[in-house]
């Protein structure tokens, strides 16, 4: 059974750790070694900052990896997502289609958005292709937008508007409970 709860104080080691695992971190913005001092400022500037929503994602009863928003942006009615496992043991589970269609739901249903956005590192092509099988459009490409093992990187910009979201909702969630995913 996968869920997940929001993060708690408890989590910060647990996160810090995620976040250094080399299969965690060749896939994120920042791929340096993240030290106790930065992990935790970093922790107590999302505990109180509104534009973002942190969950840890559950498997089994084992914390597996973090599901997030941010720069959630009200006015606008847009945000940002992402996420990811560090669990070796889940991966082929679904954790990434429970998570993303728990954001879905979360940011249209109810947030209320008009649009979902993500950033995906171009090398990452499996998360790009499971993006698009949920109705996620490529919006562009950020030609070496990002350093990552001291080179610059492409980031592929993925969306999807409220309308994609409610035309695409029933099947996704059919195909989810049809695998016991959901």
């Amino acid at each position: 059974m996968i869920s997940l709860r929001d993060i708690s104080p408890n989590d910060q080691e647990t996160i810090r750790l995620w976040r250094n695992n080399p299969e965690v971190r060749k896939y994120m913005y920042t791929d340096h070694e993240i030290g106790p001092e930065e992990h935790r400022a970093w922790f107590a500037r999302i505990q109180d900052d509104p534009s973002c929503k942190y969950w840890i994602i559950v498997c089994d009863g084992e914390d597996v990896g973090l599901l997030y928003l941010h720069d959630i942006d009200i006015r606008n009615r847009h945000c940002y997502w992402g996420f990811y496992t560090a669990s070796p043991s889940v991966r082929g589970k679904g954790i990434g289609s429970f998570a993303e269609f728990s954001v879905l739901r979360f940011v249209f249903d109810n947030l209320k958005f008009e649009k979902l956005c993500g950033e995906i590192l171009a090398t990452n092509q499996a998360v790009i292709n499971m993006h698009q099988k949920f109705g996620f459009v490529r919006e562009g490409l950020f030609r070496k937008h990002v350093l990552k093992d001291g080179e610059l990187a492409d980031v592929v910009r993925i969306g999807m508007l409220r309308e994609e979201w409610e035309e695409n909702k029933e099947e996704i969630e059919l195909k989810l409970k049809a695998k016991g995913i959901i």
